[in-house]
């Protein structure tokens, strides 16, 4: 199974939608037959094990990170192929969350014979598409913030300059992290302070999908994000946006979603004193419901690269899944510095957002700290 999930990753970046899934084909202890989902659309994980076996999976084992599937999707059911390959025993490592799935699979194979085993190493294969896993039910992104920022927290100095706080090596993984990623999001104030293209660079993989939180349509028509030859970046504002700005933005190439605010907090102090890039009474845009729209369109996994504002905004949500805190050996300073969480943060430590399963690593000079935000 750990062969399976090693070759479950190779496709990453190619399957979404579709989840990872590697298969491993077992014939009187040895392997007979290896293979993992490539890309949508293509063959799966236990076609191209299937293939790799011939003739010797018949009365072999198969190990698969995920459940077969058992309907008609991009491709024929898996269940099928298995069972006229003639397998005698299939252990999955979880069930497939996807209802049209969940549980029919193995009882398909059970009806034919098969004998089948499911829970191994299932906390490793939940993991590997934990993005897959939230989306599929809950209808949401799985929601990464990534930072880079001094050892005091600062994402900028005091006049704004940003470039650059952390090493090369550590803003290659900052690429390979968007790569990874279905659509990346910054906030207003990024684009207008950085101009970036949000684009993959310095590594090899996919350019995500552009978002860009940006209430009342600041974003400049002729900005580095509408001038990069990709995928048109969605615009996410709200009703009170100018609509000569939506509609410039339009005229620019961009896909401009017109959201509902961001519903009002219980107390006046419980909403961030900037809000995101733009005057107070206008209102914020409902990050839920961004969130909600970018799933409808299958992006199963977001990353939030900035700034502070967003970053303490879906916080408040309870929208950020996981963090990945690039820490640069600088000390910045400066009470009107940018940090890399904004808005009027928690009173009380009780009500502090807690991570777990941290690691640290050495990434060059600077330190990654990555861990997931934990729930109740």
């Amino acid at each position: 199974m750990r062969r399976a999930l090693r070759l479950a990753a190779r496709g990453a970046e190619r399957t979404s939608p579709n989840p990872m899934v590697g298969a491993a084909i077992v014939a009187d202890d040895r392997s007979v037959g290896d293979g993992y989902h490539k890309e949508v659309g293509g063959p799966h994980a236990e076609v191209w094990a299937l293939k790799a076996a011939g003739e010797a999976a018949r009365g072999a084992t198969l190990y698969v990170t995920l459940e077969p599937c058992s309907h008609h999707g991009r491709t024929p059911p898996c269940a099928d192929a298995i069972i006229h390959a003639g397998l005698r025993r299939v252990v999955a490592a979880v069930l497939d969350p996807n209802p049209t799935v969940n549980g029919k699979g193995v009882q398909i194979l059970r009806d034919a014979g098969i004998e089948v085993e499911v829970g191994l190493l299932e906390a490793e294969a939940r993991a590997l598409n934990a993005a897959y896993f939230k989306h599929t039910i809950s209808g949401l992104p799985l929601v990464s913030l990534k930072a880079a920022m001094s050892l005091d927290g600062k994402i900028a100095t005091r006049a704004g300059e940003s470039r650059w706080i952390t090493g090369e090596r550590a803003r290659k993984l900052a690429h390979r992290l968007r790569a990874e990623h279905d659509a990346v999001m910054v906030g207003v104030r990024t684009v207008l302070g950085d101009n970036p293209r949000l684009t993959v660079r310095s590594v090899r993989g996919r350019n995500p999908l552009r978002v860009v939180v940006d209430s009342a349509a600041r974003t400049p028509s002729d900005s580095a994000l509408l001038s990069a030859d990709e995928c048109p970046p969605i615009i996410a504002v709200t009703q009170q946006a100018p609509q000569e700005r939506v509609e410039a933005l339009q005229r620019a190439g961009a896909e401009v979603w017109v959201l509902p605010d961001e519903p009002p907090p219980p107390t006046p102090s419980a909403r961030p004193s900037t809000p995101l890039g733009i005057d107070a009474e206008r209102g914020r845009v409902d990050l839920v419901a961004l969130m909600r729209r970018l799933g409808e369109r299958e992006v199963q996994s977001v990353l939030i690269e900035g700034g502070g504002i967003l970053a303490s905004a879906a916080l408040a949500a309870g929208l950020v899944d996981r963090v990945y805190f690039l820490i640069a050996p600088l000390i910045i300073g400066g009470a009107e510095a940018p940090t890399a969480v904004g808005g009027e943060g928690v009173a009380r430590l009780a009500d502090a957002w807690r991570v777990g399963n941290m690691k640290v690593q050495r990434i060059g000079e600077d330190v990654l700290i990555t861990g997931d935000i934990v729930r109740g």
